[in-house]
């Protein structure tokens, strides 16, 4: 599959030599409401790189190349049914500068500290947007993962600063997704645990932090039984949308799990990435087509 023509020599040149057109072009773009017309929202997720987690199925490196991820995005971003993009400012700097941002809903992931694989990686720092930047940039809202291991401290450090980054967004009337999951470590290893149990619990600690949950949403997985969704949502009132994760095992049984997942009452639409952006077949149009009829 084609993508779109991007020349990373013109990229890196404006950086280079206007890096203040990254601001000239935040302050131009065409905003919109985050819910559109439809009342559903679609959402492309591209923050994996700034926390080194690159990997898509059995390619470890698949998200490595950056003109290669830029083109996807760009492919994914034209379709009408495609609200908008969840990234870091690398990525959605790079989109502003090629004006591929307009109309769109655009987000910038918060906290990238828990490098895939790391040590400290339930102490996840919040090493990417602040609260201030996304004010500044014009963005529409943000993003934080908010990982949970009862046997690791750096999960009550992430914990406090979600919960002061929330009150920050709040204050400036911004809408912050959270990310929650329960994770244990396996033979060193962390996972999440995708258990009706575990899942229900991350959504009520989710939905407590702060001072305010008025500007909250819950990013969720859906459970290992997807039958368990109706009650593991009835957690929460905070609104909604459903993750996608890396799913090339079964594309197919993803989307079954997505299509039941999303007529729940909470539930106001997905963010995917990596599934979308790089399907078995890189067929990303189509791929962006199935998840578009979902909603």
């Amino acid at each position: 599959m084609s993508f779109p023509v991007i020349s990373p020599a013109e990229l890196a040149r404006t950086r280079a030599l206007h890096p203040e057109a990254v601001a000239e072009a935040a302050a131009r773009r065409r905003r919109r409401a985050l819910i559109g017309t439809g009342g559903r929202l679609m959402i492309i997720a591209a923050d994996h790189p700034a926390r080194g987690a690159l990997a898509v199925g059995g390619r470890q490196l698949a998200m490595a190349n950056r003109l290669d991820l830029l083109g996807r995005l760009c492919l994914a971003l034209e379709h009408p049914g495609v609200d908008g993009v969840l990234a870091t400012a690398d990525i959605l700097d790079d989109l502003l500068l090629l004006g591929a941002l307009d109309d769109k809903v655009a987000l910038g992931s918060m906290n990238r500290g828990g490098l895939a694989g790391s040590a400290f990686e339930l102490d996840d720092r919040f090493t990417g947007y602040r609260p201030a930047d996304i004010e500044r940039s014009g963005l529409d809202g943000g993003k934080l993962l908010l990982r949970i291991d009862y046997d690791d401290p750096g999960s009550l450090a992430t914990l406090h600063s979600s919960a002061r980054v929330i009150d920050d967004m709040a204050e400036r009337r911004l809408p912050v997704f959270v990310e929650p999951f329960v994770s244990r470590r396996v033979d060193g290893r962390l996972g999440n645990d995708l258990s009706a149990e575990a899942v229900t619990t991350s959504i009520a600690i989710a939905s407590g932090l702060a001072g305010t949950s008025a500007y909250t949403w819950l990013k969720v997985p859906v459970t290992e039984n997807p039958d368990d969704m109706a009650r593991v949502m009835a957690a929460s009132t905070l609104p909604s949308v459903i993750l996608g994760g890396d799913t090339h095992a079964d594309q197919d049984a993803a989307y079954e799990k997505w299509r039941g997942a999303l007529q729940l009452p909470t539930v106001q639409g997905l963010v995917v990435g990596r599934s979308l952006l790089y399907p078995p077949d890189d067929d990303v149009a189509a791929a962006v087509q199935t998840a578009v009829g979902l909603l």
